[in-house]
C-alpha cells in the first residue's frame, strides 16, 4: 500500500520542526518584537527627535508585516526579513554615530537586535533547508 502524501518522510519533517528550528523562530520573533518595542519607545518617549514624539515612529510599521509569517514558519518570510532588517541596522549605525545620549545608546540596542534577528533568520533558513534535504534523502525513490 503506497504511503499517503501526508505521511511521507519529507512531509513529516516539514510538519514537525526540530528544536533548533523552533529555537530560531523564538529568537527571531522575540528580536522582531524587541525592535518594534524599541522603535515605539525611542520615538515616542525615550529620545524622540521632537519633544512629545515624532512621525519617525512610523518606521516600526514595516516591522509588523513579517510577524505573521515568522509565527507560521513561512520560509519566504524568514528570507525577506533577513534583508529588511539591514535597513534598521543602517539606521542604527547612523544614529549611534550621530545622536547624543541616550539616542546613541538606543541605536546600539537597535544594532544588537538587528544582528540577532538577522542571525536567527539566516540560521532558521539554513536549518530548514538541511532538514528538507534530509527528508528527501530518506524518502523512498520510485514508489
Amino acid at each position: 500500500m503506497p504511503e499517503s502524501p501526508a505521511t511521507t518522510p519529507s512531509n513529516a519533517a516539514r510538519a514537525t520542526p526540530s528544536r533548533a528550528v523552533q529555537a530560531t523562530r523564538v529568537v527571531a520573533v522575540a528580536s522582531l518584537l524587541g525592535l518594534i518595542a524599541l522603535g515605539l519607545a525611542w520615538e515616542l518617549w525615550l529620545a524622540p527627535l521632537r519633544p512629545g514624539g515624532s512621525w519617525l515612529v512610523l518606521k516600526v510599521l514595516p516591522l509588523l508585516l513579517p510577524l505573521g509569517g515568522l509565527l507560521r514558519l513561512r520560509m519566504y518570510t524568514y528570507r525577506w526579513t533577513a534583508l529588511l532588517v539591514w535597513l534598521y541596522f543602517v539606521e542604527g549605525v547612523v544614529r549611534a554615530s550621530g545622536d547624543a545620549p541616550p539616542g546613541n545608546h538606543l541605536a546600539w540596542a537597535q544594532i544588537a537586535l538587528c544582528l540577532l534577528l538577522f542571525n536567527a533568520c539566516a540560521l532558521h533558513v539554513r536549518l530548514r533547508q538541511r532538514q528538507a534535504r534530509a527528508g528527501t534523502a530518506a524518502a523512498p525513490r520510485g514508489a
